[in-house]
């Protein structure tokens, strides 16, 4: 018989638990807590086994950190999943026990679908998976949700008020977060990789290292903040800077030569299928 989602009224954001103590958990911790969502001392952290890590996070943010899951899953509203995906089915058979009051449970595990947690954790409870990116450690994330069987709309407000400080939420269904990972997940090392050509680039030219990295950098902030603030296309803003026979043209025809476009295609695509590939469970995923 199918089971429809259920509320369980929840709707509290903490004390909020992660499970996983790498980057992406660092990054969400410094962005909830820059934000104010969570003080310091609501928010717990366990990992597998680096305890020099865990207090290090304990002592730049002020979080607590605990070497059991039993301490950080005591109480928890909240709890996040951030550990690596060969780590997260280990972790969520250890953390079973420790959930039997049916927290509001969030992964960021790239791969990681709703209904294989659903199966390691008590019945009920609420799943939300989620994919941000590492910018939310500025507050500039692109984070898509997808609710999970038991995941009721106030498990997705919570969830969305945990990632709206810390920038741009949309909820998807399931099945495209792969395609997500591959895009925004993954697109922040893109834009860094161009940023890094660009620099070097102008540095080949002539340009001092500094004065060209200062130029490259503004050159894709003050791109990015007219597409968002005119709504022009892409294609149209592109048009507008690109004169018949100038100096513009000459250079995109050159990226066109290379592959660039074609390049940034199969790079996306190619992470999302790394997305899928990576899914606990798979045989043929690495250990």
């Amino acid at each position: 018989m199918t089971k429809t989602r259920q509320s369980a009224g929840q709707s509290s954001l903490t004390p909020l638990a992660f499970l996983g103590a790498g980057s992406m958990a660092e990054a969400l911790i410094r962005g909830i807590l820059g934000s104010g969502l969570a003080a310091p001392g609501e928010v717990r952290v366990t990992n597998r086994s680096n305890r020099a890590r865990l207090d290090n996070l304990a002592r730049v943010y002020g979080v607590t950190a605990s070497a059991g899951k039993d301490q950080a899953l005591a109480g928890a509203a909240t709890v996040i999943l951030a550990t690596k995906p060969a780590d997260a089915l280990q972790c969520l058979e250890q953390a079973r026990p420790y959930l039997s009051g049916r927290p509001l449970l969030v992964s960021v595990v790239a791969g990681l679908g709703t209904a294989t947690i659903e199966e390691l954790v008590p019945e009920g409870t609420p799943v939300v998976r989620a994919m941000p990116n590492t910018s939310c450690s500025v507050g500039e994330s692109a984070t898509a949700l997808a609710a999970g069987r038991w995941a009721a709309a106030e498990h997705l407000a919570v969830a969305r008020r945990l990632f709206d400080v810390v920038g741009l939420v949309v909820e998807l269904d399931e099945n495209r977060l792969d395609a997500v990972t591959g895009l925004s997940g993954s697109g922040p090392a893109y834009v860094y990789l161009m940023l890094e050509a660009l620099t070097e680039a102008g540095v080949a030219l002539g340009l001092d290292t500094d004065v060209s990295y200062r130029l490259a950098l503004q050159t894709i902030r003050g791109a990015a903040a007219t597409a968002q603030i005119t709504g022009e296309s892409p294609a149209e803003l592109r048009r507008k800077v690109t004169s018949p026979g100038g100096t513009t043209m000459a250079g995109l025809a050159a990226l066109e030569r290379a592959g660039f476009k074609q390049g940034l295609i199969e790079a996306v695509r190619r992470a999302a299928e790394r997305s899928a590939e990576l899914a606990p469970g798979r045989r043929d995923r690495p250990a």
